[in-house]
């Protein structure tokens, strides 16, 4: 008996993300990562350019970026990379403050896989230091901060941290483009955080998130007016 060969049905091709959504992705990045920095306008013909489409989805991507207060349209001309603002940087550090604070104290006694998952981000944000990654390392900087949130078991205050994200990385980025040295004092700060976890010492390591986060809204403030 001669078998026939089995004709598998071949995968289906992904497909692209939605031409607004690869320009909403590019712009928010760009700005995250100060590729585009507070105080440059964009103009929808460049950004239509820079992702290969038509103005049409720039426009809606735009809109979305300006609702989430990192850009500010201006009809005719284009959208104008909002600079952190003071107040914005003081929102943030007192709101990472009010939940970190309470969160690292609520993490004690500290799990062995709470402990092992900060390790594991400290190292990472070595290497990634080592290459003069920014990006990377204020990803992971935000991570194990997050990490630490999550450890509290509060759903409601862990999604409340969850908005400062964008805010974060964007913060994170311009202290280190600014103060390059601030990167060995972050894994030293972190390395301190775990530490204190690992002694079961909760004001101890309350203690050492507020010197930690606090620090941010002094270097900052001494960049951005």
């Amino acid at each position: 008996m001669t078998s026939v060969p089995s004709t598998a049905p071949a995968p289906a091709p992904v497909k692209p993300p939605p031409a607004a959504e690869r320009v909403y992705a590019h712009v928010k990045q760009a700005v995250l990562e100060r590729h585009y920095e507070g105080g440059v306008l964009l103009t929808e013909g460049e950004l239509a350019e820079a992702v290969g489409v038509s103005r049409t989805p720039v426009r809606e991507a735009l809109l979305r970026l300006e609702v989430e207060g990192l850009i500010r349209l201006y009809p005719k001309k284009g959208a104008l990379v909002l600079p952190v603002s003071a107040q914005e940087i003081g929102d943030v550090v007192e709101t990472r403050l009010l939940v970190e604070e309470h969160a690292v104290r609520k993490a004690v006694p500290a799990p062995p896989e709470l402990l092992d998952r900060l390790a594991e981000l400290l190292e990472q944000q070595r290497r990634q230091a080592e290459t003069g990654d920014l990006a990377a390392v204020a990803a992971t900087d935000r991570c194990f901060h997050a990490t630490v949130v999550r450890a509290a078991g509060n759903q409601i205050l862990e999604r409340l941290y969850d908005q400062l994200r964008d805010r974060q990385l964007r913060m994170g980025v311009a202290v280190m483009h600014s103060h390059p040295d601030r990167i060995a004092k972050n894994i030293t700060e972190h390395s301190e955080i775990l530490r204190t976890l690992r002694t079961g010492d909760a004001e101890a390591a309350a203690e050492a998130v507020r010197r930690h986060v606090g620090s941010v809204r002094h270097l900052l403030r001494g960049e951005v007016r």
